[in-house]
């Protein structure tokens, strides 16, 4: 089956399925609708076979298998994949969000910028600087354009660094030079305007962004905090309900009606997205810190400049006030990413509702009756005394903190749950790297306990292929588990550029060398340059000495016809011609002599011409 055809029948399969389940009152995205296809194209249990050409009924069948899922919202499966989708659309680091937030910036200012740079010589000064003072409100976010008291302040703080006798002269500027002086201007009306903040001469409608962040961070980050105890809490009790089961046939026969492997699954995965932000909230919260000081450190040093002058030489506070307006960019940059953080947060917890609704308190403490439940940090210390023993086994290779340097920094596989337990079991336990790293096929495994790392060592390859296949099982496992490498064709190309990022390599301790051509770049060496001061000197000296010497020169009658003469010639030159026979030919050589030219002892000088050329005959 063609690429072209399947993609075409994918196509129709993931139309007809939104079809069906808007017809039933779920309006589904379409990426989450292709992502539930290929999911159950690839869960063994339901027989498909992925490279071979569908019949219609399978086609009906699989619409139909697709349908069941995406409305079944007792399903924690499908919240989390629900969760994985929106996270993978919306989510973005605050390089990017910030990018997105400066293309619409300069996209709401496009207009106003077009009527300062593109001035017509028939509009009036005064329009121009009207839009200059708009711009300068604009683009700070400092205030509304309709604000009359916001537009007063900026006006003054205007005409104290651009009168407006300077617009003529800013009109003859070319569209460049008056982009970068209307930024600059810009930037040096919002520092006024904060300065006379400080000084309590205006700024009304400035927010106190320093103390707002300084009381909205810990705020957010005390929200992921609650959200992260509640999935630990959860976790560790799936955790334990799913082992119980396994060692226990009747407590199996009682619990298998539950979806706790589903359950679990989607609290790791609304875990790791909480850890996501929570990094974020707490980056957020040390630059904001080191924001704050550079900010109180400039204010003072704009004030100590200023004090109670009259005049101020301009490049003394204009840097000052463009620092001011830089660092208070950063504080709106660092509110715009609380503001996502916040909301995220907020919108993720949607898809963790369904754990209260499978298992409400009361239900969860009478299946936990007898269950010894053990937080992954207990899992942990119990492993701590023990170790692989590297001599057991000869063709692998185990790091350790002596002989790798970032040791804690190494991108685990499988999101650091243990690489036995997944595939064996199907449960997300903690890995112990205390107890061992596994490089396998420039890859690296950790392990909750000692044998599992040993059963896994034994046949990793094996192991990997029973984590695959517990994957194709449950499609929420691809995400967690990071295995996008592995499923390339079946999330998203966002998920795939998050997979695609660089894994960090150990440090390895080796001695190591390198060669290199000695001149691989032609030679710049100025050989006429000279270091020596005096040196310099002297060939200064000499040629100032050279302007006051003059070359005489002098002829007389007697004297002209005696000095040597030199003349330059073509000398002949042998010559070919290409016949039906060779034959060559050549010029006689002509061999004139003057005689007398130097004169005699009479006063009366008397040359002769000798012309000793051979004829053309002789030659």
């Amino acid at each position: 089956m063609s690429d072209e055809r399947t993609a075409s029948v994918i196509k129709g399969i993931i139309r007809k399925v939104g079809l069906e389940c808007a017809a039933q009152g779920q309006t589904l995205s379409e990426t989450l609708v292709a992502f539930m296809v290929r999911a159950v194209v690839l869960d063994p249990r339901n027989e498909f076979i992925i490279h071979e050409i569908l019949t219609e009924k399978d086609v009906q069948d699989l619409i139909q298998l697709c349908v069941t899922r995406l409305l079944d919202t007792t399903n924690p499966s499908l919240s989390t994949i629900k969760m994985q989708v929106y996270f993978d659309m919306n989510y973005a680091n605050q390089a990017e969000l910030l990018r997105e937030q400066q293309r619409i910036l300069e996209g709401k200012l496009a207009p106003v910028v077009r009527d300062i740079t593109d001035h017509c010589p028939r509009v009036q000064e005064e329009i121009v600087y009207q839009n200059i003072v708009s711009y300068a409100l604009l683009s700070s976010g400092l205030g509304s354009p309709t604000d009359i008291e916001a537009v007063r302040e900026v006006t003054a703080a205007l005409q104290s660094v651009f009168p407006q006798t300077e617009v003529t002269a800013f009109i003859s500027l070319s569209k460049k030079d008056k982009e970068k002086q209307l930024k600059d201007l810009a930037m040096l009306v919002t520092g006024i305007r904060l300065y006379n903040k400080e000084c309590r001469k205006g700024g009304r409608s400035i927010d106190d962004l320093p103390a707002i962040l300084n009381e909205a961070i810990p705020s957010a980050t005390q929200t992921v905090d609650e959200g992260l105890n509640t999935c630990h809490m959860l976790a560790h009790k799936y955790t334990a309900l799913l082992e119980s089961m396994q060692e226990d046939p009747h407590r199996y026969m009682q619990l298998s009606s539950f979806k706790l492997k589903e359950a679990l699954f989607n609290v790791r995965q609304y875990e790791a997205f909480l850890c996501i932000l929570l990094s974020d909230a707490i980056t957020s919260a040390q630059e904001v810190e080191t924001l704050s000081v550079q900010f109180t450190a400039t204010m003072m040093q704009l004030k100590n400049t200023v004090q109670d002058k009259i005049s101020i030489d301009s490049k003394e506070v204009f840097p000052l006030f463009l620092e001011l307006s830089k660092l208070w960019t950063s504080f709106q940059d660092e509110m715009l990413l609380l503001s996502f953080l916040t909301s995220m947060t907020s919108n993720l917890q949607q898809f963790f509702e369904i754990q209260s609704q499978l298992f409400p308190e009361e239900v969860l403490t009478s299946l936990l009756e007898g269950v010894t439940v053990k937080s992954d940090e207990e899992r942990i210390r119990e492993t701590m005394g023990t170790r692989v023993n590297v001599s057991d086994f000869k063709n692998q290779e185990w790091l350790f903190p002596e002989t790798i340097d970032n040791f804690d920094q190494l991108i685990i596989q499988y999101h650091s749950f243990c690489a036995h337990a997944i595939g064996v079991k199907g449960l997300t336990l903690p890995g112990n790297p205390a107890i061992g790293i596994l490089k396998h096929k420039a890859k690296y495994y950790v392990f909750s306990s000692k044998e599992a790392a040993y059963s896994f060592a034994q046949d990793p390859d094996k192991f990997i292929q029973l984590n695959v296949e517990k994957a194709k099982e449950y499609a929420e496992l691809i995400q967690l588990l990071e295995l996008h490498h592995q499923f390339e064709y079946l999330f998203p190309h966002a998920q795939a550029r998050i997979a695609d990022k660089c894994l960090m390599k150990p440090t390895a301790k080796c001695d190591s060398s390198t060669q290199t051509d000695t001149h691989i770049l032609p030679s710049t060496i100025v050989r006429s340059y000279e270091w020596n001061e005096w040196e310099l000197r002297r060939k200064a000296i000499k040629l100032a000495n050279l302007r006051r010497k003059l070359t005489h020169a002098m002829q007389t009658d007697l004297s002209h016809r005696r000095r040597e003469n030199f003349t330059q010639v073509y000398l002949p030159k042998d010559a070919g011609t290409q016949t039906k026979r060779d034959n060559s030919s050549n010029v006689p050589r002509p061999q004139i002599f003057l005689k007398g030219l130097r004169g005699q002892s009479s006063p009366t000088t008397h040359m002769v011409k000798v012309d000793l050329t051979r004829a053309v005959d002789e030659t």
